[in-house]
């Protein structure tokens, strides 16, 4: 059964409660945990809703496996088919295993071996992977292909009923946890957490206000809520990745346009130094998504006083080797990273000035790449600087001025950024 011909149970009415009942001996009920710092912060009852401690670190099982499980045996049998280069997939492959059904996944060759073997590990055999494509969108064609030749079923990472059930479970185990909730803040990449949880809120917490936080480079809900319909988004930013998608699913932005009271986006350097934050502070390891609505709050400070609020940390899945970039991300965030194009006057001494004159005594340079064109020309040199405070960046620049340095600066050149840097 293709994809294509499972759009149309689509339809049925939205039953969370029977999709616990699937669900419960299945995934972890996970805690949701008053957070003492951030309920200081803004003056307010902060709780985290920690999926970043689900089974696969994410709330992708939910969706994943009730929708597995809810197909006939002569569909079990042919077996199912995804495309995901992260936590989607390992929660089919883990719905696999458990119900030792055949599955194929698709993911773009890129996607780093570490997401490659937890997949593997997950689905124990019950798996292949199959590496192709450099996109996304290149590796869903490729198995939407494969599921139609071979009369497998396609599994959605978010636009299904099914699935949307599954995610919606997470509503319930908040609101069987704790009453009175003011603000739900839940991140939206596709939509189908939203889509869940939140028509779970809007049945049994109508108060509840919903806010949906989405990655400022990846606006999908924004701009499906502003057409009226979703719309594909010609670029977006990828960092957030598990939230980062170029259109909202149909069916998805059909349900959340009903009870979104608001969309937030945030910076992606904001997202970087909250999973900082919650790991230096917290102990806990959340990825991109994970941390958006946390990174959020900011925005809501005033709104907040006095209010119960939830966050839904819906994932962990934060691989180690991302560590530099969200630190780099972070501090050009703050302002405390500046990067520059130095042209240096074609004479001795000139570097030794900039270092004497110019840098102040807590600035550090970190990077530096200078090409030298013969004994006695230089060409441009690309200086990375970090300050120690962001107050800092004024009193650099205008010894720079002083001095006359040829300079650009490309933090906000984002062409040449991405190039150089």
């Amino acid at each position: 059964m293709s994809y294509l011909k499972m759009i149309s149970v689509q339809q049925q009415t939205i039953d969370i409660n029977r999709a616990h009942l699937a669900l419960k001996n299945v995934v972890l009920k996970t805690p949701l945990q008053h957070h003492p710092k951030l309920s200081e912060k803004f003056q307010a009852e902060v709780y985290l809703k920690r999926e970043d401690l689900q089974v696969v670190r994410s709330y992708k099982i939910r969706g994943a496996y009730n929708l597995i499980q809810s197909l006939s045996k002569e569909q079990r049998d042919c077996g199912v088919v995804c495309a995901s280069a992260g936590n989607h997939a390992q929660g089919v492959a883990l719905s696999c295993k458990m119900l030792h059904i055949k599955g194929v996944i698709y993911m773009p060759v890129i996607t780093p071996n570490q997401k490659i073997n937890q997949v593997k590990m997950f689905g124990n055999g019950f798996v292949d992977i199959v590496l192709t494509g450099d996109t996304f969108d290149e590796c869903q064609v490729k198995a939407l292909e494969h599921a139609q030749e071979k009369q497998m079923t396609f599994i959605p990472p978010f636009d299904h009923i099914k699935v949307i059930e599954g995610q919606g479970t997470v509503g319930k185990e908040i609101i069987d946890d704790l009453s009175g909730i003011d603000y739900l803040f839940v991140p939206i990449g596709g939509g189908g957490l939203c889509a869940g949880v939140g028509s779970y809120f809007k049945t049994y917490s109508p108060q509840t206000k919903i806010i949906g936080v989405e990655p400022q480079g990846a606006p999908s809900m924004t701009a499906a809520l502003k057409s009226g319909h979703p719309v594909v988004l010609e670029k977006i930013q990828r960092f957030v990745d598990g939230a980062s998608v170029k259109k909202v699913g149909d069916l998805t932005f059909d349900i959340c346009k009903d009870f979104l009271h608001e969309v937030a986006l945030v910076p992606e350097g904001k997202v970087s130094s909250t999973i900082l934050q919650l790991y230096n502070e917290d102990a806990i390891v959340a990825e991109p998504a994970g941390a958006l609505t946390i990174a959020s709050l900011d925005q809501y400070a005033e709104q907040l006083k006095g209010k119960k609020i939830v966050c839904i940390v819906s994932g962990g899945n934060n691989d180690i080797d991302r560590m530099q970039e969200i630190k780099e991300r972070s501090l050009l965030y703050e302002g405390l990273k500046h990067y520059f194009i130095v042209r240096f006057a074609q004479r001795p001494g000139a570097l030794k000035e900039f270092v004497n004159n110019i840098l102040g005594p807590h600035d550090d340079i970190v990077r530096f790449e200078f090409i030298q064109k013969n004994n006695k020309e230089s060409g441009p040199a690309l200086i990375g600087i970090e300050l120690k405070s962001k107050e800092d960046y004024f009193s650099l620049t205008t010894r720079m001025n002083e001095f006359r340095l040829n300079y650009t600066e490309i933090n906000q050149n984002e062409n040449l950024f991405e190039y150089l840097v």
